[in-house]
């Protein structure tokens, strides 16, 4: 009937020096060797701020404010004054929605530098998602005569409307 063919035993299956139990080698199940990668580690995670504000903004720009945020914080450890990590942080905080904080770092960009324009209309627009509209004008009014552009006005008529001013 049926004969038994005997097979040449093989040998056991190792990962690095280690037996894998219950496997031999030919397997199907063979794993491979695994190797411990370091970690990630995001360009401009460096001391250097130039590298964390590009690294930055190039995330904020494809709209992932945790991981510039993630950037920026290391850097802003080291030069806690640098205006452009401050404003992008400010500008991570809009995009999630961190209006107290956008606003408490916008506030004082624009103590610093009252005739930065992006930073006061940044701070009327944060105030104005936060419903504080009459706070929110000053700014706004400003940036807009700053500026003499359309979007900014349109900005104001949209506050002065919902402030009540307007009808």
């Amino acid at each position: 009937m049926g004969h038994a063919v005997a097979r040449p035993a093989r040998p056991p299956l190792t990962l690095g020096n280690n037996h894998i139990p219950g496997t031999v080698e030919g397997d199907m199940n063979e794993m491979p060797e695994i190797k411990v990668l370091p970690p990630i580690v995001f360009p401009g995670t460096t001391a250097r701020h130039e590298a964390a504000y590009r690294t930055a903004h190039d995330f904020l720009s494809r709209r992932a404010p945790r991981e510039a945020l993630q950037v920026l914080e290391p850097a802003l450890e080291q030069e806690p004054d640098n205006r452009g990590l401050r404003s992008l942080r400010a500008w991570a905080y809009l995009m999630r929605a961190q209006l107290q904080k956008a606003t408490d770092e916008l506030t004082a960009l624009v103590a610093d530098d009252p005739v930065d324009v992006w930073s006061r209309h940044a701070l009327g627009r944060s105030l104005e998602r936060q419903s504080r509209y009459d706070d929110a004008l000053p700014h706004l009014r400003l940036a807009a005569a700053m500026t003499g552009d359309p979007e900014h006005e349109y900005d104001v008529l949209r506050v002065e409307r919902l402030a009540g001013r307007l009808q």
